[in-house]
């Protein structure tokens, strides 16, 4: 009988180890290039969005379809049947007008900015003396700014709003998974 020996990058935990933070590595590149793109073509990554939220209203219509003869009874029924046939109208919306569902978009994205700001004004009246409650005021304040800038300029902020904040995220996001990768090599590294 021959005894199966374990691929070289599995050995142990610190191999497991050192093969996910190469993933995780890769994952944050990824997260930094596609920030990028998104920031210097901010009308397409919009599109994108719009037709990536497009399809899944979609399947989350045909999700409540079969949800809906799962049992519960004729209320359960009608309004799961309801709430898909939203989902799928709000589904196919984005996906055939794509160019007015990120305008739609636009709005939703400055009023939940908005509300937002408005929040964290009100979080920093509730904290104000606590040590560092400024950062929560400068927050409130760019969320309004930033809020009123999109809903203003609405709808040419169509245009670029959606792209820019998801290519922001998207870098910043890979910025610091790309230094938590490449911490937890170090350590793995260490600890052999």
């Amino acid at each position: 009988m021959t005894a199966a020996t374990p691929t070289p990058s599995f050995q142990g935990p610190l191999g497991v180890a050192k093969t996910l933070t190469v993933w995780y590595i890769a994952a944050a590149v990824l997260f930094i290039v596609l920030g990028m793109f998104a920031i210097i073509e901010p009308a397409v990554a919009g599109l994108g969005v719009t037709l990536l939220v497009g399809w899944l209203l979609s399947f989350a219509g045909v999700t409540h379809f079969i949800g809906a003869f799962k049992g519960g009874g004729a209320k359960h029924v009608i309004f799961q049947l309801l709430i898909g046939i939203a989902y799928v109208i709000g589904g196919l919306y984005f996906l055939i007008h794509p160019l007015l569902a990120i305008g739609t978009l636009t709005l939703l994205l400055a009023a939940v900015i908005l509300a937002g700001g408005v929040l964290e004004l009100v979080w920093f009246f509730r904290l104000k003396g606590e040590r560092r409650s400024g950062w929560v005021l400068f927050n409130g304040l760019v969320g309004l700014l930033l809020g009123m800038m999109i809903w203003l300029h609405w709808p040419s902020s169509s245009v670029w709003a959606i792209g820019i904040l998801l290519g922001v995220n998207l870098l910043t996001t890979g910025i610091t998974r790309l230094m938590v990768g490449l911490a937890a090599r170090k350590l793995v590294a260490a600890s052999r």
